[in-house]
């Protein structure tokens, strides 16, 4: 593989993922269950927990995505072991690709649904458990509903990014490419952000 791109580390855990949802999911028996994505446009990602007194002791996935998507999510999946719901509920994009070693700029979208299938799992744990809201959600609007990209994914892309234009937007997180009703809402508030974060 002379040409790969990516670090040791994640081609480890695109080689060697962790955690891989191998069983039918009834027989893992998640307390908690979370799916994002959109497979018309190749990604796709669920993540199932098993949760005790709020901690969580096992996380496992299954993914329709890329090298980087795989690499992501097995990393994702081995950092939140152990690691109270609160917390994890937290974890950022940034923070997985960081633990990787970095990614390639266009491919930084892929790791972006990982951590959003596990909050929606998270969210579905505590819905379960009668516990629904407990945790505060971000306050952030979903722009694009086919793939669940809100107005703070569109404010990193160019904040953290130097995303400036709709076609690099689209490149990093595929925005518009499903039914494309969220072009003229996500056009805006890239001119706002660039504006913001010259």
């Amino acid at each position: 593989m002379s040409d790969w791109l990516y670090s040791d580390i994640v081609q480890e855990h695109f080689m060697n993922p962790k955690n891989v949802l191998d069983v039918p999911e009834d027989e893992f028996s998640p307390d908690g269950r979370g799916l994002v994505g959109n497979v018309q446009c190749g990604d796709q990602m669920l993540v199932v927990i098993k949760v005790e007194n709020d901690m969580i002791i096992d996380c496992r996935w299954k993914t329709y995505g890329c090298a980087s998507a795989i690499a992501s999510t097995s990393m994702l999946s081995e950092a939140v072991k152990g690691m109270h719901i609160k917390d994890a509920y937290k974890i950022t994009p940034d923070q997985i690709v960081e633990r990787l070693g970095g990614l390639p700029e266009h491919k930084i979208h892929c790791s972006v649904l990982g951590d959003k299938a596990l909050r929606a799992a998270i969210e579905d744990y505590l819905k379960r458990t009668g516990r629904e809201g407990e945790i505060e959600k971000q306050a952030a609007k979903v722009v694009c509903n086919c793939l669940n990209i809100t107005e703070q994914d569109i404010e990193s892309m160019v904040r953290d990014h130097g995303v400036r234009t709709w076609e690099e937007l689209q490149e990093h997180t595929k925005i518009g490419t499903v039914c494309g009703k969220c072009k003229p809402k996500a056009d805006e508030l890239l001119h706002q952000f660039t504006h913001l974060y010259g």
